[in-house]
């Protein structure tokens, strides 16, 4: 990766800049803090070509970050790319194009999305996440339960990842014989290129026709889940079209699995990797009000040290600006850098430290502005009862594996490990028939 400063914007030949760090390699993956603060320090607006060749201004630093998420003159729409269909394709979902699930809040602008983020949220209330936490508590319990009398898991493959993807199913109202089709289409959208050739697009056009087909069922049998919800949802007398309501049941299932699955892998890594901060944690849950409120500030904290999203999701200048002391163009790429902002000194004190007793803790790991996360109370609820759950029924879980070796999913936007085997004492198996799937259907 060549330094990520090119001749678009030249410093003057007075203030030469220090080797810059490389970026998007493996060794980079693993830890990318050392080259973000490099990149804060010389080149916080920084014109870079990234691993697909398309390129873009990477933003560093917080407040930039924060102005740039608000920006209203950088739109969502690929439409604004000056690279246009040279850059399709390389800039969004694989497939989503082709499976015409464009229509959702992640690639729109107002005015459509303030419509859409209105229906939306009649449908995804505060109300309707808080009492589906019974069913969380139960998913989790039923996924330890899978592996806890054996004394070893992989906590992705077994926990963090089928966890989020069972709960969406259920919120959304994906019938639980159908959940497992789910799970491996899933699956292949979280590899960022290590499957097949063209393995994502295939499996986003067999989501999408799934979702047809259910919505279809939907609207002749409505129920209490978030599809039926969508569906009904009304505005001014308007509602969801059918692809709008598609696309938005995808990006709800996309977008919110794999940030969740992050979200707790990263978080009980870290916390694996700070004795003093999970001996705390665990002090604190044997108090359900003591609990709560350290899982509450924990949860925040967990976001900003190594949350599930690196780089926010794309932005395209639909006129020119100046951001950061640098002129962006009309139809320039911008990705602003979550993982850098959260780690800026001139927000967070210490931002190397994990303190799960932070309180001043305006983090952007779910975003800023009119796109932030509609999900993230969601992911919030799976994160601080994943990690309750599996800190208070294994107490001695361990890393079992060197950290250094562990391996880092390739991928722009989102930051995940790909595995993370631990070891505990095992515990006694539950009586009753073995459960061999978390919905015991």
């Amino acid at each position: 990766m060549p330094c990520p400063h090119t001749s678009r914007t030249p410093l003057p030949p007075e203030a030469p800049l220090p080797h810059a760090p490389a970026l998007f390699s493996r060794e980079f993956a693993a830890h990318p803090y050392p080259s973000y603060a490099w990149l804060r320090a010389h080149e916080p607006l920084a014109w870079t070509r990234l691993p697909s060749g398309v390129e873009a201004w990477l933003v560093t630093r917080y407040e930039d970050a924060r102005r740039a998420l608000a920006e209203p003159r950088l739109s969502k729409n690929p439409a604004h790319h000056a690279e246009g269909a040279g850059a399709r394709g390389k800039t969004g979902i694989p497939g989503e194009r082709k499976a015409e699930l464009m229509t959702h809040l992640l690639n729109i602008d107002p005015p459509d999305h303030t419509r859409l983020r209105r229906l939306v949220s009649k449908a995804f209330t505060p109300r309707r996440v808080a009492a589906f936490a019974p069913r969380v508590a139960e998913l989790t319990d039923q996924l330890i339960d899978g592996f806890a009398a054996r004394g070893s898991a992989d906590l992705i493959h077994e926990f963090a990842f089928p966890l989020p993807i069972y709960a969406i199913c259920d919120l959304l109202g994906v019938p639980r014989e159908d959940q497992d089709d789910f799970r491996d289409w899933a699956g292949m959208m979280i590899r960022h290129g290590q499957g097949p050739r063209g393995g994502v697009g295939r499996a986003v056009g067999k989501m999408r026709g799934y979702l047809a087909e259910l919505i279809h069922r939907k609207r002749r049998d409505l129920g209490d889940d978030l599809i039926s919800a969508l569906i009904q949802a009304v505005d001014d007398g308007e509602h969801l079209t059918e692809n709008e309501a598609a696309a938005m049941a995808f990006i709800l299932l996309f977008a919110g699995f794999e940030t969740t699955v992050n979200l707790i892998g990263n978080g009980t890594f870290a916390l694996l990797q700070h004795p003093e901060q999970r001996a705390g944690l665990q002090e604190a849950l044997d108090s359900p009000d003591h609990g709560e409120a350290l899982l509450t500030t924990g949860i925040e904290e967990l976001l900003r040290f190594d949350g599930p999203v690196e780089l926010a999701t794309w932005r395209y200048a639909t006129e020119s600006f100046d951001l950061a002391g640098r002129h962006i163009r009309a139809g320039d790429p911008v990705l602003v850098v979550l993982a850098a902002a959260d780690h800026d000194p001139a927000r967070f004190p210490d931002p190397a430290t994990l303190d799960l007793t932070r309180r001043d803790n305006q983090h952007l790991g779910y975003g800023h502005g009119i796109h932030y996360c509609l999900g993230a109370p969601l992911a919030r609820l799976e994160g601080k009862t994943a990690l309750a759950r599996l800190f208070t029924r294994l107490p001695d879980l361990a890393l079992d594996a060197d950290p250094g070796q562990l391996r880092w999913r390739g991928g722009l936007i989102m930051r995940g490990l790909r595995t993370l085997p631990v070891r505990f004492t095992a515990e006694a198996p539950p009586p009753g028939p073995a459960r061999t799937r978390p919905h015991g259907g």
